[in-house]
């Protein structure tokens, strides 16, 4: 029996887990929603509510847990758009601040895909420019 054991596995060592859990959440702080498996969906939604919390608190000790949890290069910066972009918006939300959408199976091995947002995110103006302006060079490349 499987009493008192928290959390998935996910058929992987304790440090590749969560190194996993850390690449799967600057993605999805960077592009507000990621398509992933259902299980790795369900993990981090827990892990990307947890870093929200610290960044609702906008204190250095926030910044601080939230700089532990996510490893690499882009820390600062996932660091930085969790506290003045994202967390702003869910100032009187308690948790849930994630969705997960069930999509169909997937085509090679029938895996369970889900689609993980951020639930009433507003963006704000500038990187909806941003995202149509990158769409536009995208399209020209492939006029080319």
């Amino acid at each position: 029996m499987r009493h008192l054991v928290k959390g998935r596995k996910l058929n992987r060592t304790s440090s590749h887990r969560s190194a996993l859990l850390s690449n799967l959440a600057c993605s999805f702080v960077m592009h507000k929603q990621i398509r992933t498996t259902e299980p790795k969906a369900k993990e981090l939604r827990g892990f990307v509510d947890r870093l929200v919390t610290y960044a609702k608190k906008d204190s250095v000790h926030g910044r601080r847990l939230i700089l532990k949890k996510i490893k690499g290069k882009l820390s600062k910066k996932i660091a930085n758009l969790l506290i003045h972009e994202i967390a702003p918006n869910y100032v009187d939300r308690n948790g849930g601040y994630t969705r997960i959408i069930k999509l169909t199976n997937r085509k090679n091995d029938n895996a369970k895909m889900c689609l993980i947002e951020f639930v009433d995110l507003k963006l704000s103006d500038n990187e909806e420019l941003e995202d149509t302006d990158s769409k536009d060079k995208k399209l020209k490349k492939k006029v080319e």
